[in-house]
């Protein structure tokens, strides 16, 4: 009897590079538990032994835990977790103010801090678990001073994604961060026209984030940016 396909748990699943990680991952074989804040009928119609949605909203640790429990009680195993959820702020870390900077951490950071743990023991059980972030190429430099907070909280992120990878090292539970630039997604809303028709297409961070999550645990890698133009550094 072959083994049943790997299931992989992803926040923000229902829009955006969010829906299109849980697209490119049904196309190859995975079952997918989908986390998301609102309701969705994005996949009515879907084999509910493939896929399924549940609530996940960032500022509730409980629907965390409940995601969670519900994953494993319905799929049986977590293989992969991708958190993608997040949140946008266009605040200075001058102008913004301790709500917004709370807010922006809480669920940028600390829910995937708490999401893991709580999934942790059953990544270990898995047979190579994976855990894959969506920072930003944001996480890497600070290009305004509107942009500022919001490279905060993701380069917050990719620390905790490298933390995550040290966690995991003797167990072999890998984790990548993906650091894209401007994706054409609503909150890439505010490009220009031209700078939107060029972005990085949320299908081709899909592509990427499947890649990483099908890598033996012989093959670790820690971060991969991605960009829609040519930068200095990127």
């Amino acid at each position: 009897m072959s083994p049943l396909p790997r299931v992989a748990m992803v926040s923000g699943g229902n829009r955006g590079i969010g829906l299109a990680i849980v697209r490119e991952l049904l196309a190859h074989g995975w079952r997918v538990s989908v986390g998301t804040r609102s309701a969705t009928d994005a996949f009515d119609g879907h084999d509910p032994a493939r896929v399924r949605a549940y609530r996940f909203d960032a500022e509730d640790g409980r629907s965390e835990t409940d995601w969670v429990a519900a994953t494993v009680r319905d799929f049986g195993v977590i293989d992969a977790l991708v958190h993608n959820a997040g949140i946008l702020s266009t605040r200075s870390v001058i102008d913004a103010d301790d709500a917004e900077v709370d807010r922006l951490l809480e669920v940028n950071v600390k829910s995937p801090l708490r999401l893991t743990r709580k999934a942790w023991a059953h990544l270990l059980a898995a047979d190579e678990g994976k855990v894959l972030v969506m920072a930003s190429l944001a996480a890497k430099r600070v290009r305004t001073a509107d942009a500022s907070l919001y490279a905060l909280s993701k380069a917050a992120v990719l620390s905790l994604a490298h933390g995550i990878r040290h966690c995991g090292a003797e167990s072999r539970v890998r984790c990548t961060a993906l650091c894209p630039g401007f994706v054409a997604t609503d909150m890439a809303a505010a490009l220009p026209p031209e700078q939107q028709r060029q972005a990085t297409r949320p299908e081709d961070v899909a592509r990427i984030a499947r890649t990483v999550l099908e890598l033996p645990a012989s093959a670790s890698v820690a971060e991969i940016p991605i960009s829609w133009t040519v930068e200095p550094q990127y």
